[in-house]
């Protein structure tokens, strides 16, 4: 007669393979009755671990990849993806994760079966993905059928049917900006964008325009630029918004990181901040304080969303249930010098 194998076990208890596992090595958050039905099946089956099988494996409790997108061809974003994975590090030490951090080009074709494929090969029991990844339909549905859970931070609407969407209220957000700004008396706005497609940027867009709505404003009075939140885009965007002739009041930056060029681009022009012109960030970086005026920005808690992630998943694997919907997480206007005082 074969040896029961943990799929043996797993099938009789009615719970996925990784939730056997969890129980077997005393692992944290398995719901009391779900370890239990484990247990019963392992003294059913005469079930022993396979010592030797298990070292040979190398495998120490859930396996979770972080995706990390970037452009190989212009510098990354300075300090959110750090953030993100100091905060998932720091989770799956305390929970007994392995976390692996892998970055795929986003400008590749093959990205989504770029991701699939190394989940597979790592044998990954959940990822979290990141932007413009987070916003994909169709990776998540493939990766729903393969059975890995996944966290979408700053993920789309859509996203949220498929998987769980970490994040803050972008369109609140926005509206923070907008209205902090309109109370300074702005009436002439710059807005540099980042990525095309990108939800969540798009949405603080959004909330910033009804916050001009309010006030009688419109669209019209924003000149628009597309950057690609990186510092050298923030600068060259500036540079053409704020040497234009509508001179502008106030320019708003979907990141920091743009918001950091934006200030190199004023002080070329020889402008005043805010005198001449204020300027903002978003996702409150370390380089939003040591830049010269120091920022106003939108506080996003990166670390604990990275955290959150990480005890998402390991509820969603130790349960053996998929997770979806949105889970949203403060934020905060932190007003400082690049925005103080009314033009």
């Amino acid at each position: 007669m074969n040896r029961p194998t943990i799929d043996d076990v797993a099938a009789l208890a009615g719970v996925a393979r990784t939730t056997v596992s969890r129980v077997l090595n005393k692992q944290p958050n398995v719901r009391e009755e779900v370890r239990a039905k484990v247990m019963q099946a392992v003294e059913k089956l005469g079930y022993r671990v396979n010592l030797q099988a298990r070292n040979l494996a190398g495998r120490k409790g859930l396996r979770i990849t972080m995706v990390h997108a970037s452009d190989f061809d212009t510098e990354p974003n300075s300090y959110y993806s750090s953030a993100l994975e100091l905060g998932a590090t720091r989770a799956g030490v305390s929970l007994g994760v392995q976390l692996l951090n892998q970055v795929v080009n986003q400008n590749d074709p093959g990205a989504a079966a770029e991701i699939v494929a190394r989940l597979s090969e790592d044998q990954c029991d959940g990822v979290i993905l990141t932007p413009p990844f987070s916003d994909d339909a169709n990776l998540l549905r493939t990766l729903r059928g393969l059975g890995i859970a996944a966290v979408c931070i700053a993920g789309a609407r859509q996203a949220e049917e498929l998987a769980l969407v970490l994040g803050i209220d972008d369109y609140r957000a926005g509206h923070d900006i907008g209205t902090h700004l309109l109370a300074q008396g702005h009436r002439k706005f710059g807005f540099i964008k980042g990525l095309k497609g990108h939800a969540s940027a798009e949405t603080r867009y959004d909330g910033f325009l009804a916050a001009l709505a309010e006030q009688g404003l419109s669209e019209a009075d924003v000149a628009v630029a597309r950057g690609t939140f990186t510092f050298r885009s923030g600068h060259d965007c500036a540079q053409a918004l704020l040497g234009g002739d509508r001179q502008l009041t106030a320019l708003v930056c979907a990141n920091d990181d743009m918001a950091a060029g934006a200030l190199l681009a004023a002080h070329k022009l020889g402008l005043a901040i805010p005198q001449d012109v204020a300027i903002t960030g978003f996702d409150d970086t370390p380089v939003s304080e040591i830049v010269w005026p120091p920022l106003t920005t939108i506080h996003q808690p990166l670390r604990r969303m990275g955290a959150r992630a990480v005890e998402r998943l390991v509820e969603a694997v130790s349960e053996s249930a998929s997770q979806a919907g949105r889970e949203t997480l403060g934020h905060d206007l932190v007003v400082r010098d690049s925005s103080f005082s009314a033009v």
